[in-house]
């Protein structure tokens, strides 16, 4: 009985998601779908048919609670991409809007793969419903597959650093990871800098309670103004920078690494700072 119901729920997600994006979106989103094995996912999970039945909330959030608006993604080229982007909200997202954008903006469609932090898999039914929609644990070894498959990755450097930022640091781009860096010198994969506005607003984060954090396993443990972490209806603004491409050696000393970091760090905040001053308001 509980599969039947599954099953129902399933297709009428499926079906509400058919009807959102329209036949012509639902044709490219299908032609997608490659590389599957014979129980329909492909080596790290992804099942296209259990996407599109997860895909219909999310595109509701993306058109109608954070009225999401993109500019530049014309930059996101063809073929293998690391997209670099600011983190924030205490929820993640900043990346499902940035995945929904490719998938239902650019022309073609991308399917952006998320690194996500290794404590993910730990939690229940979290790791599995991941792995359908084709996120994965963020290691250099599963990166580098999916980059030599041409995929597009979304990566975020800051990590829980910027996700978990209390509100005097919002907008403040936090410590970043060099192995993106690496990635991108040893598959000559060209770099696509992504600045979110409107997701530091959504879930404010006045402290951080760490011994319960630390307790329950998580990165963090905010306490936000409204009590919980659920996002309030901020207005989303997504810039795709142009792909920047960088020479050297991966295995270069941290210093040199930094440097070229530092590049797409400043494009990022650039295009934040930009954002802010163009908007007129945080819902509108």
């Amino acid at each position: 009985m509980f599969e039947q119901l599954g099953d129902k729920v399933k297709q009428g997600l499926r079906e509400w998601t058919e009807r959102m994006v329209g036949p012509e979106r639902k044709q490219r989103l299908e032609a997608l779908a490659h590389g599957e094995h014979e129980y329909g996912v492909d080596p790290f999970g992804f099942n296209l048919d259990y996407s599109l039945s997860a895909l219909a909330p999310l595109v509701w959030l993306y058109r109608n609670y954070h009225r999401v608006e993109t500019s530049g993604i014309e930059n996101v080229p063809s073929g293998r991409v690391l997209l670099v982007a600011n983190h924030s909200g205490q929820l993640p997202m900043d990346g499902a809007m940035i995945g929904i954008a490719l998938l239902m903006e650019a022309n073609p469609p991308r399917h952006a793969r998320s690194m996500v932090e290794k404590w993910v898999p730990t939690l229940p039914y979290v790791s599995t419903f991941m792995a359908r929609v084709g996120q994965i644990v963020g290691t250099p070894e599963n990166c580098r597959r999916l980059l030599e498959s041409e995929e597009a990755i979304l990566v975020f450097p800051e990590g829980t650093r910027g996700l978990g930022k209390l509100w005097p640091q919002r907008y403040q781009l936090q410590e970043f990871g060099l192995g993106f860096m690496r990635l991108a010198l040893e598959t000559n994969t060209p770099i696509v800098p992504v600045a979110v506005v409107g997701a530091e607003e959504q879930a404010p984060a006045l402290m951080d309670v760490k011994p319960l954090a630390k307790l329950l396993g998580f990165p963090s443990f905010p306490v936000t103004v409204t009590g919980l972490p659920l996002p309030l209806p901020t207005k989303y603004r997504i810039y795709f920078g142009e792909p920047l491409h960088f020479t050297g050696r991966p295995d270069d000393e941290d210093t040199e690494l930094d440097k070229k970091v530092r590049t797409v760090k400043s494009a990022i905040q650039g295009m934040l700072n930009q954002g802010l001053k163009e908007r007129q308001g945080v819902f509108w």
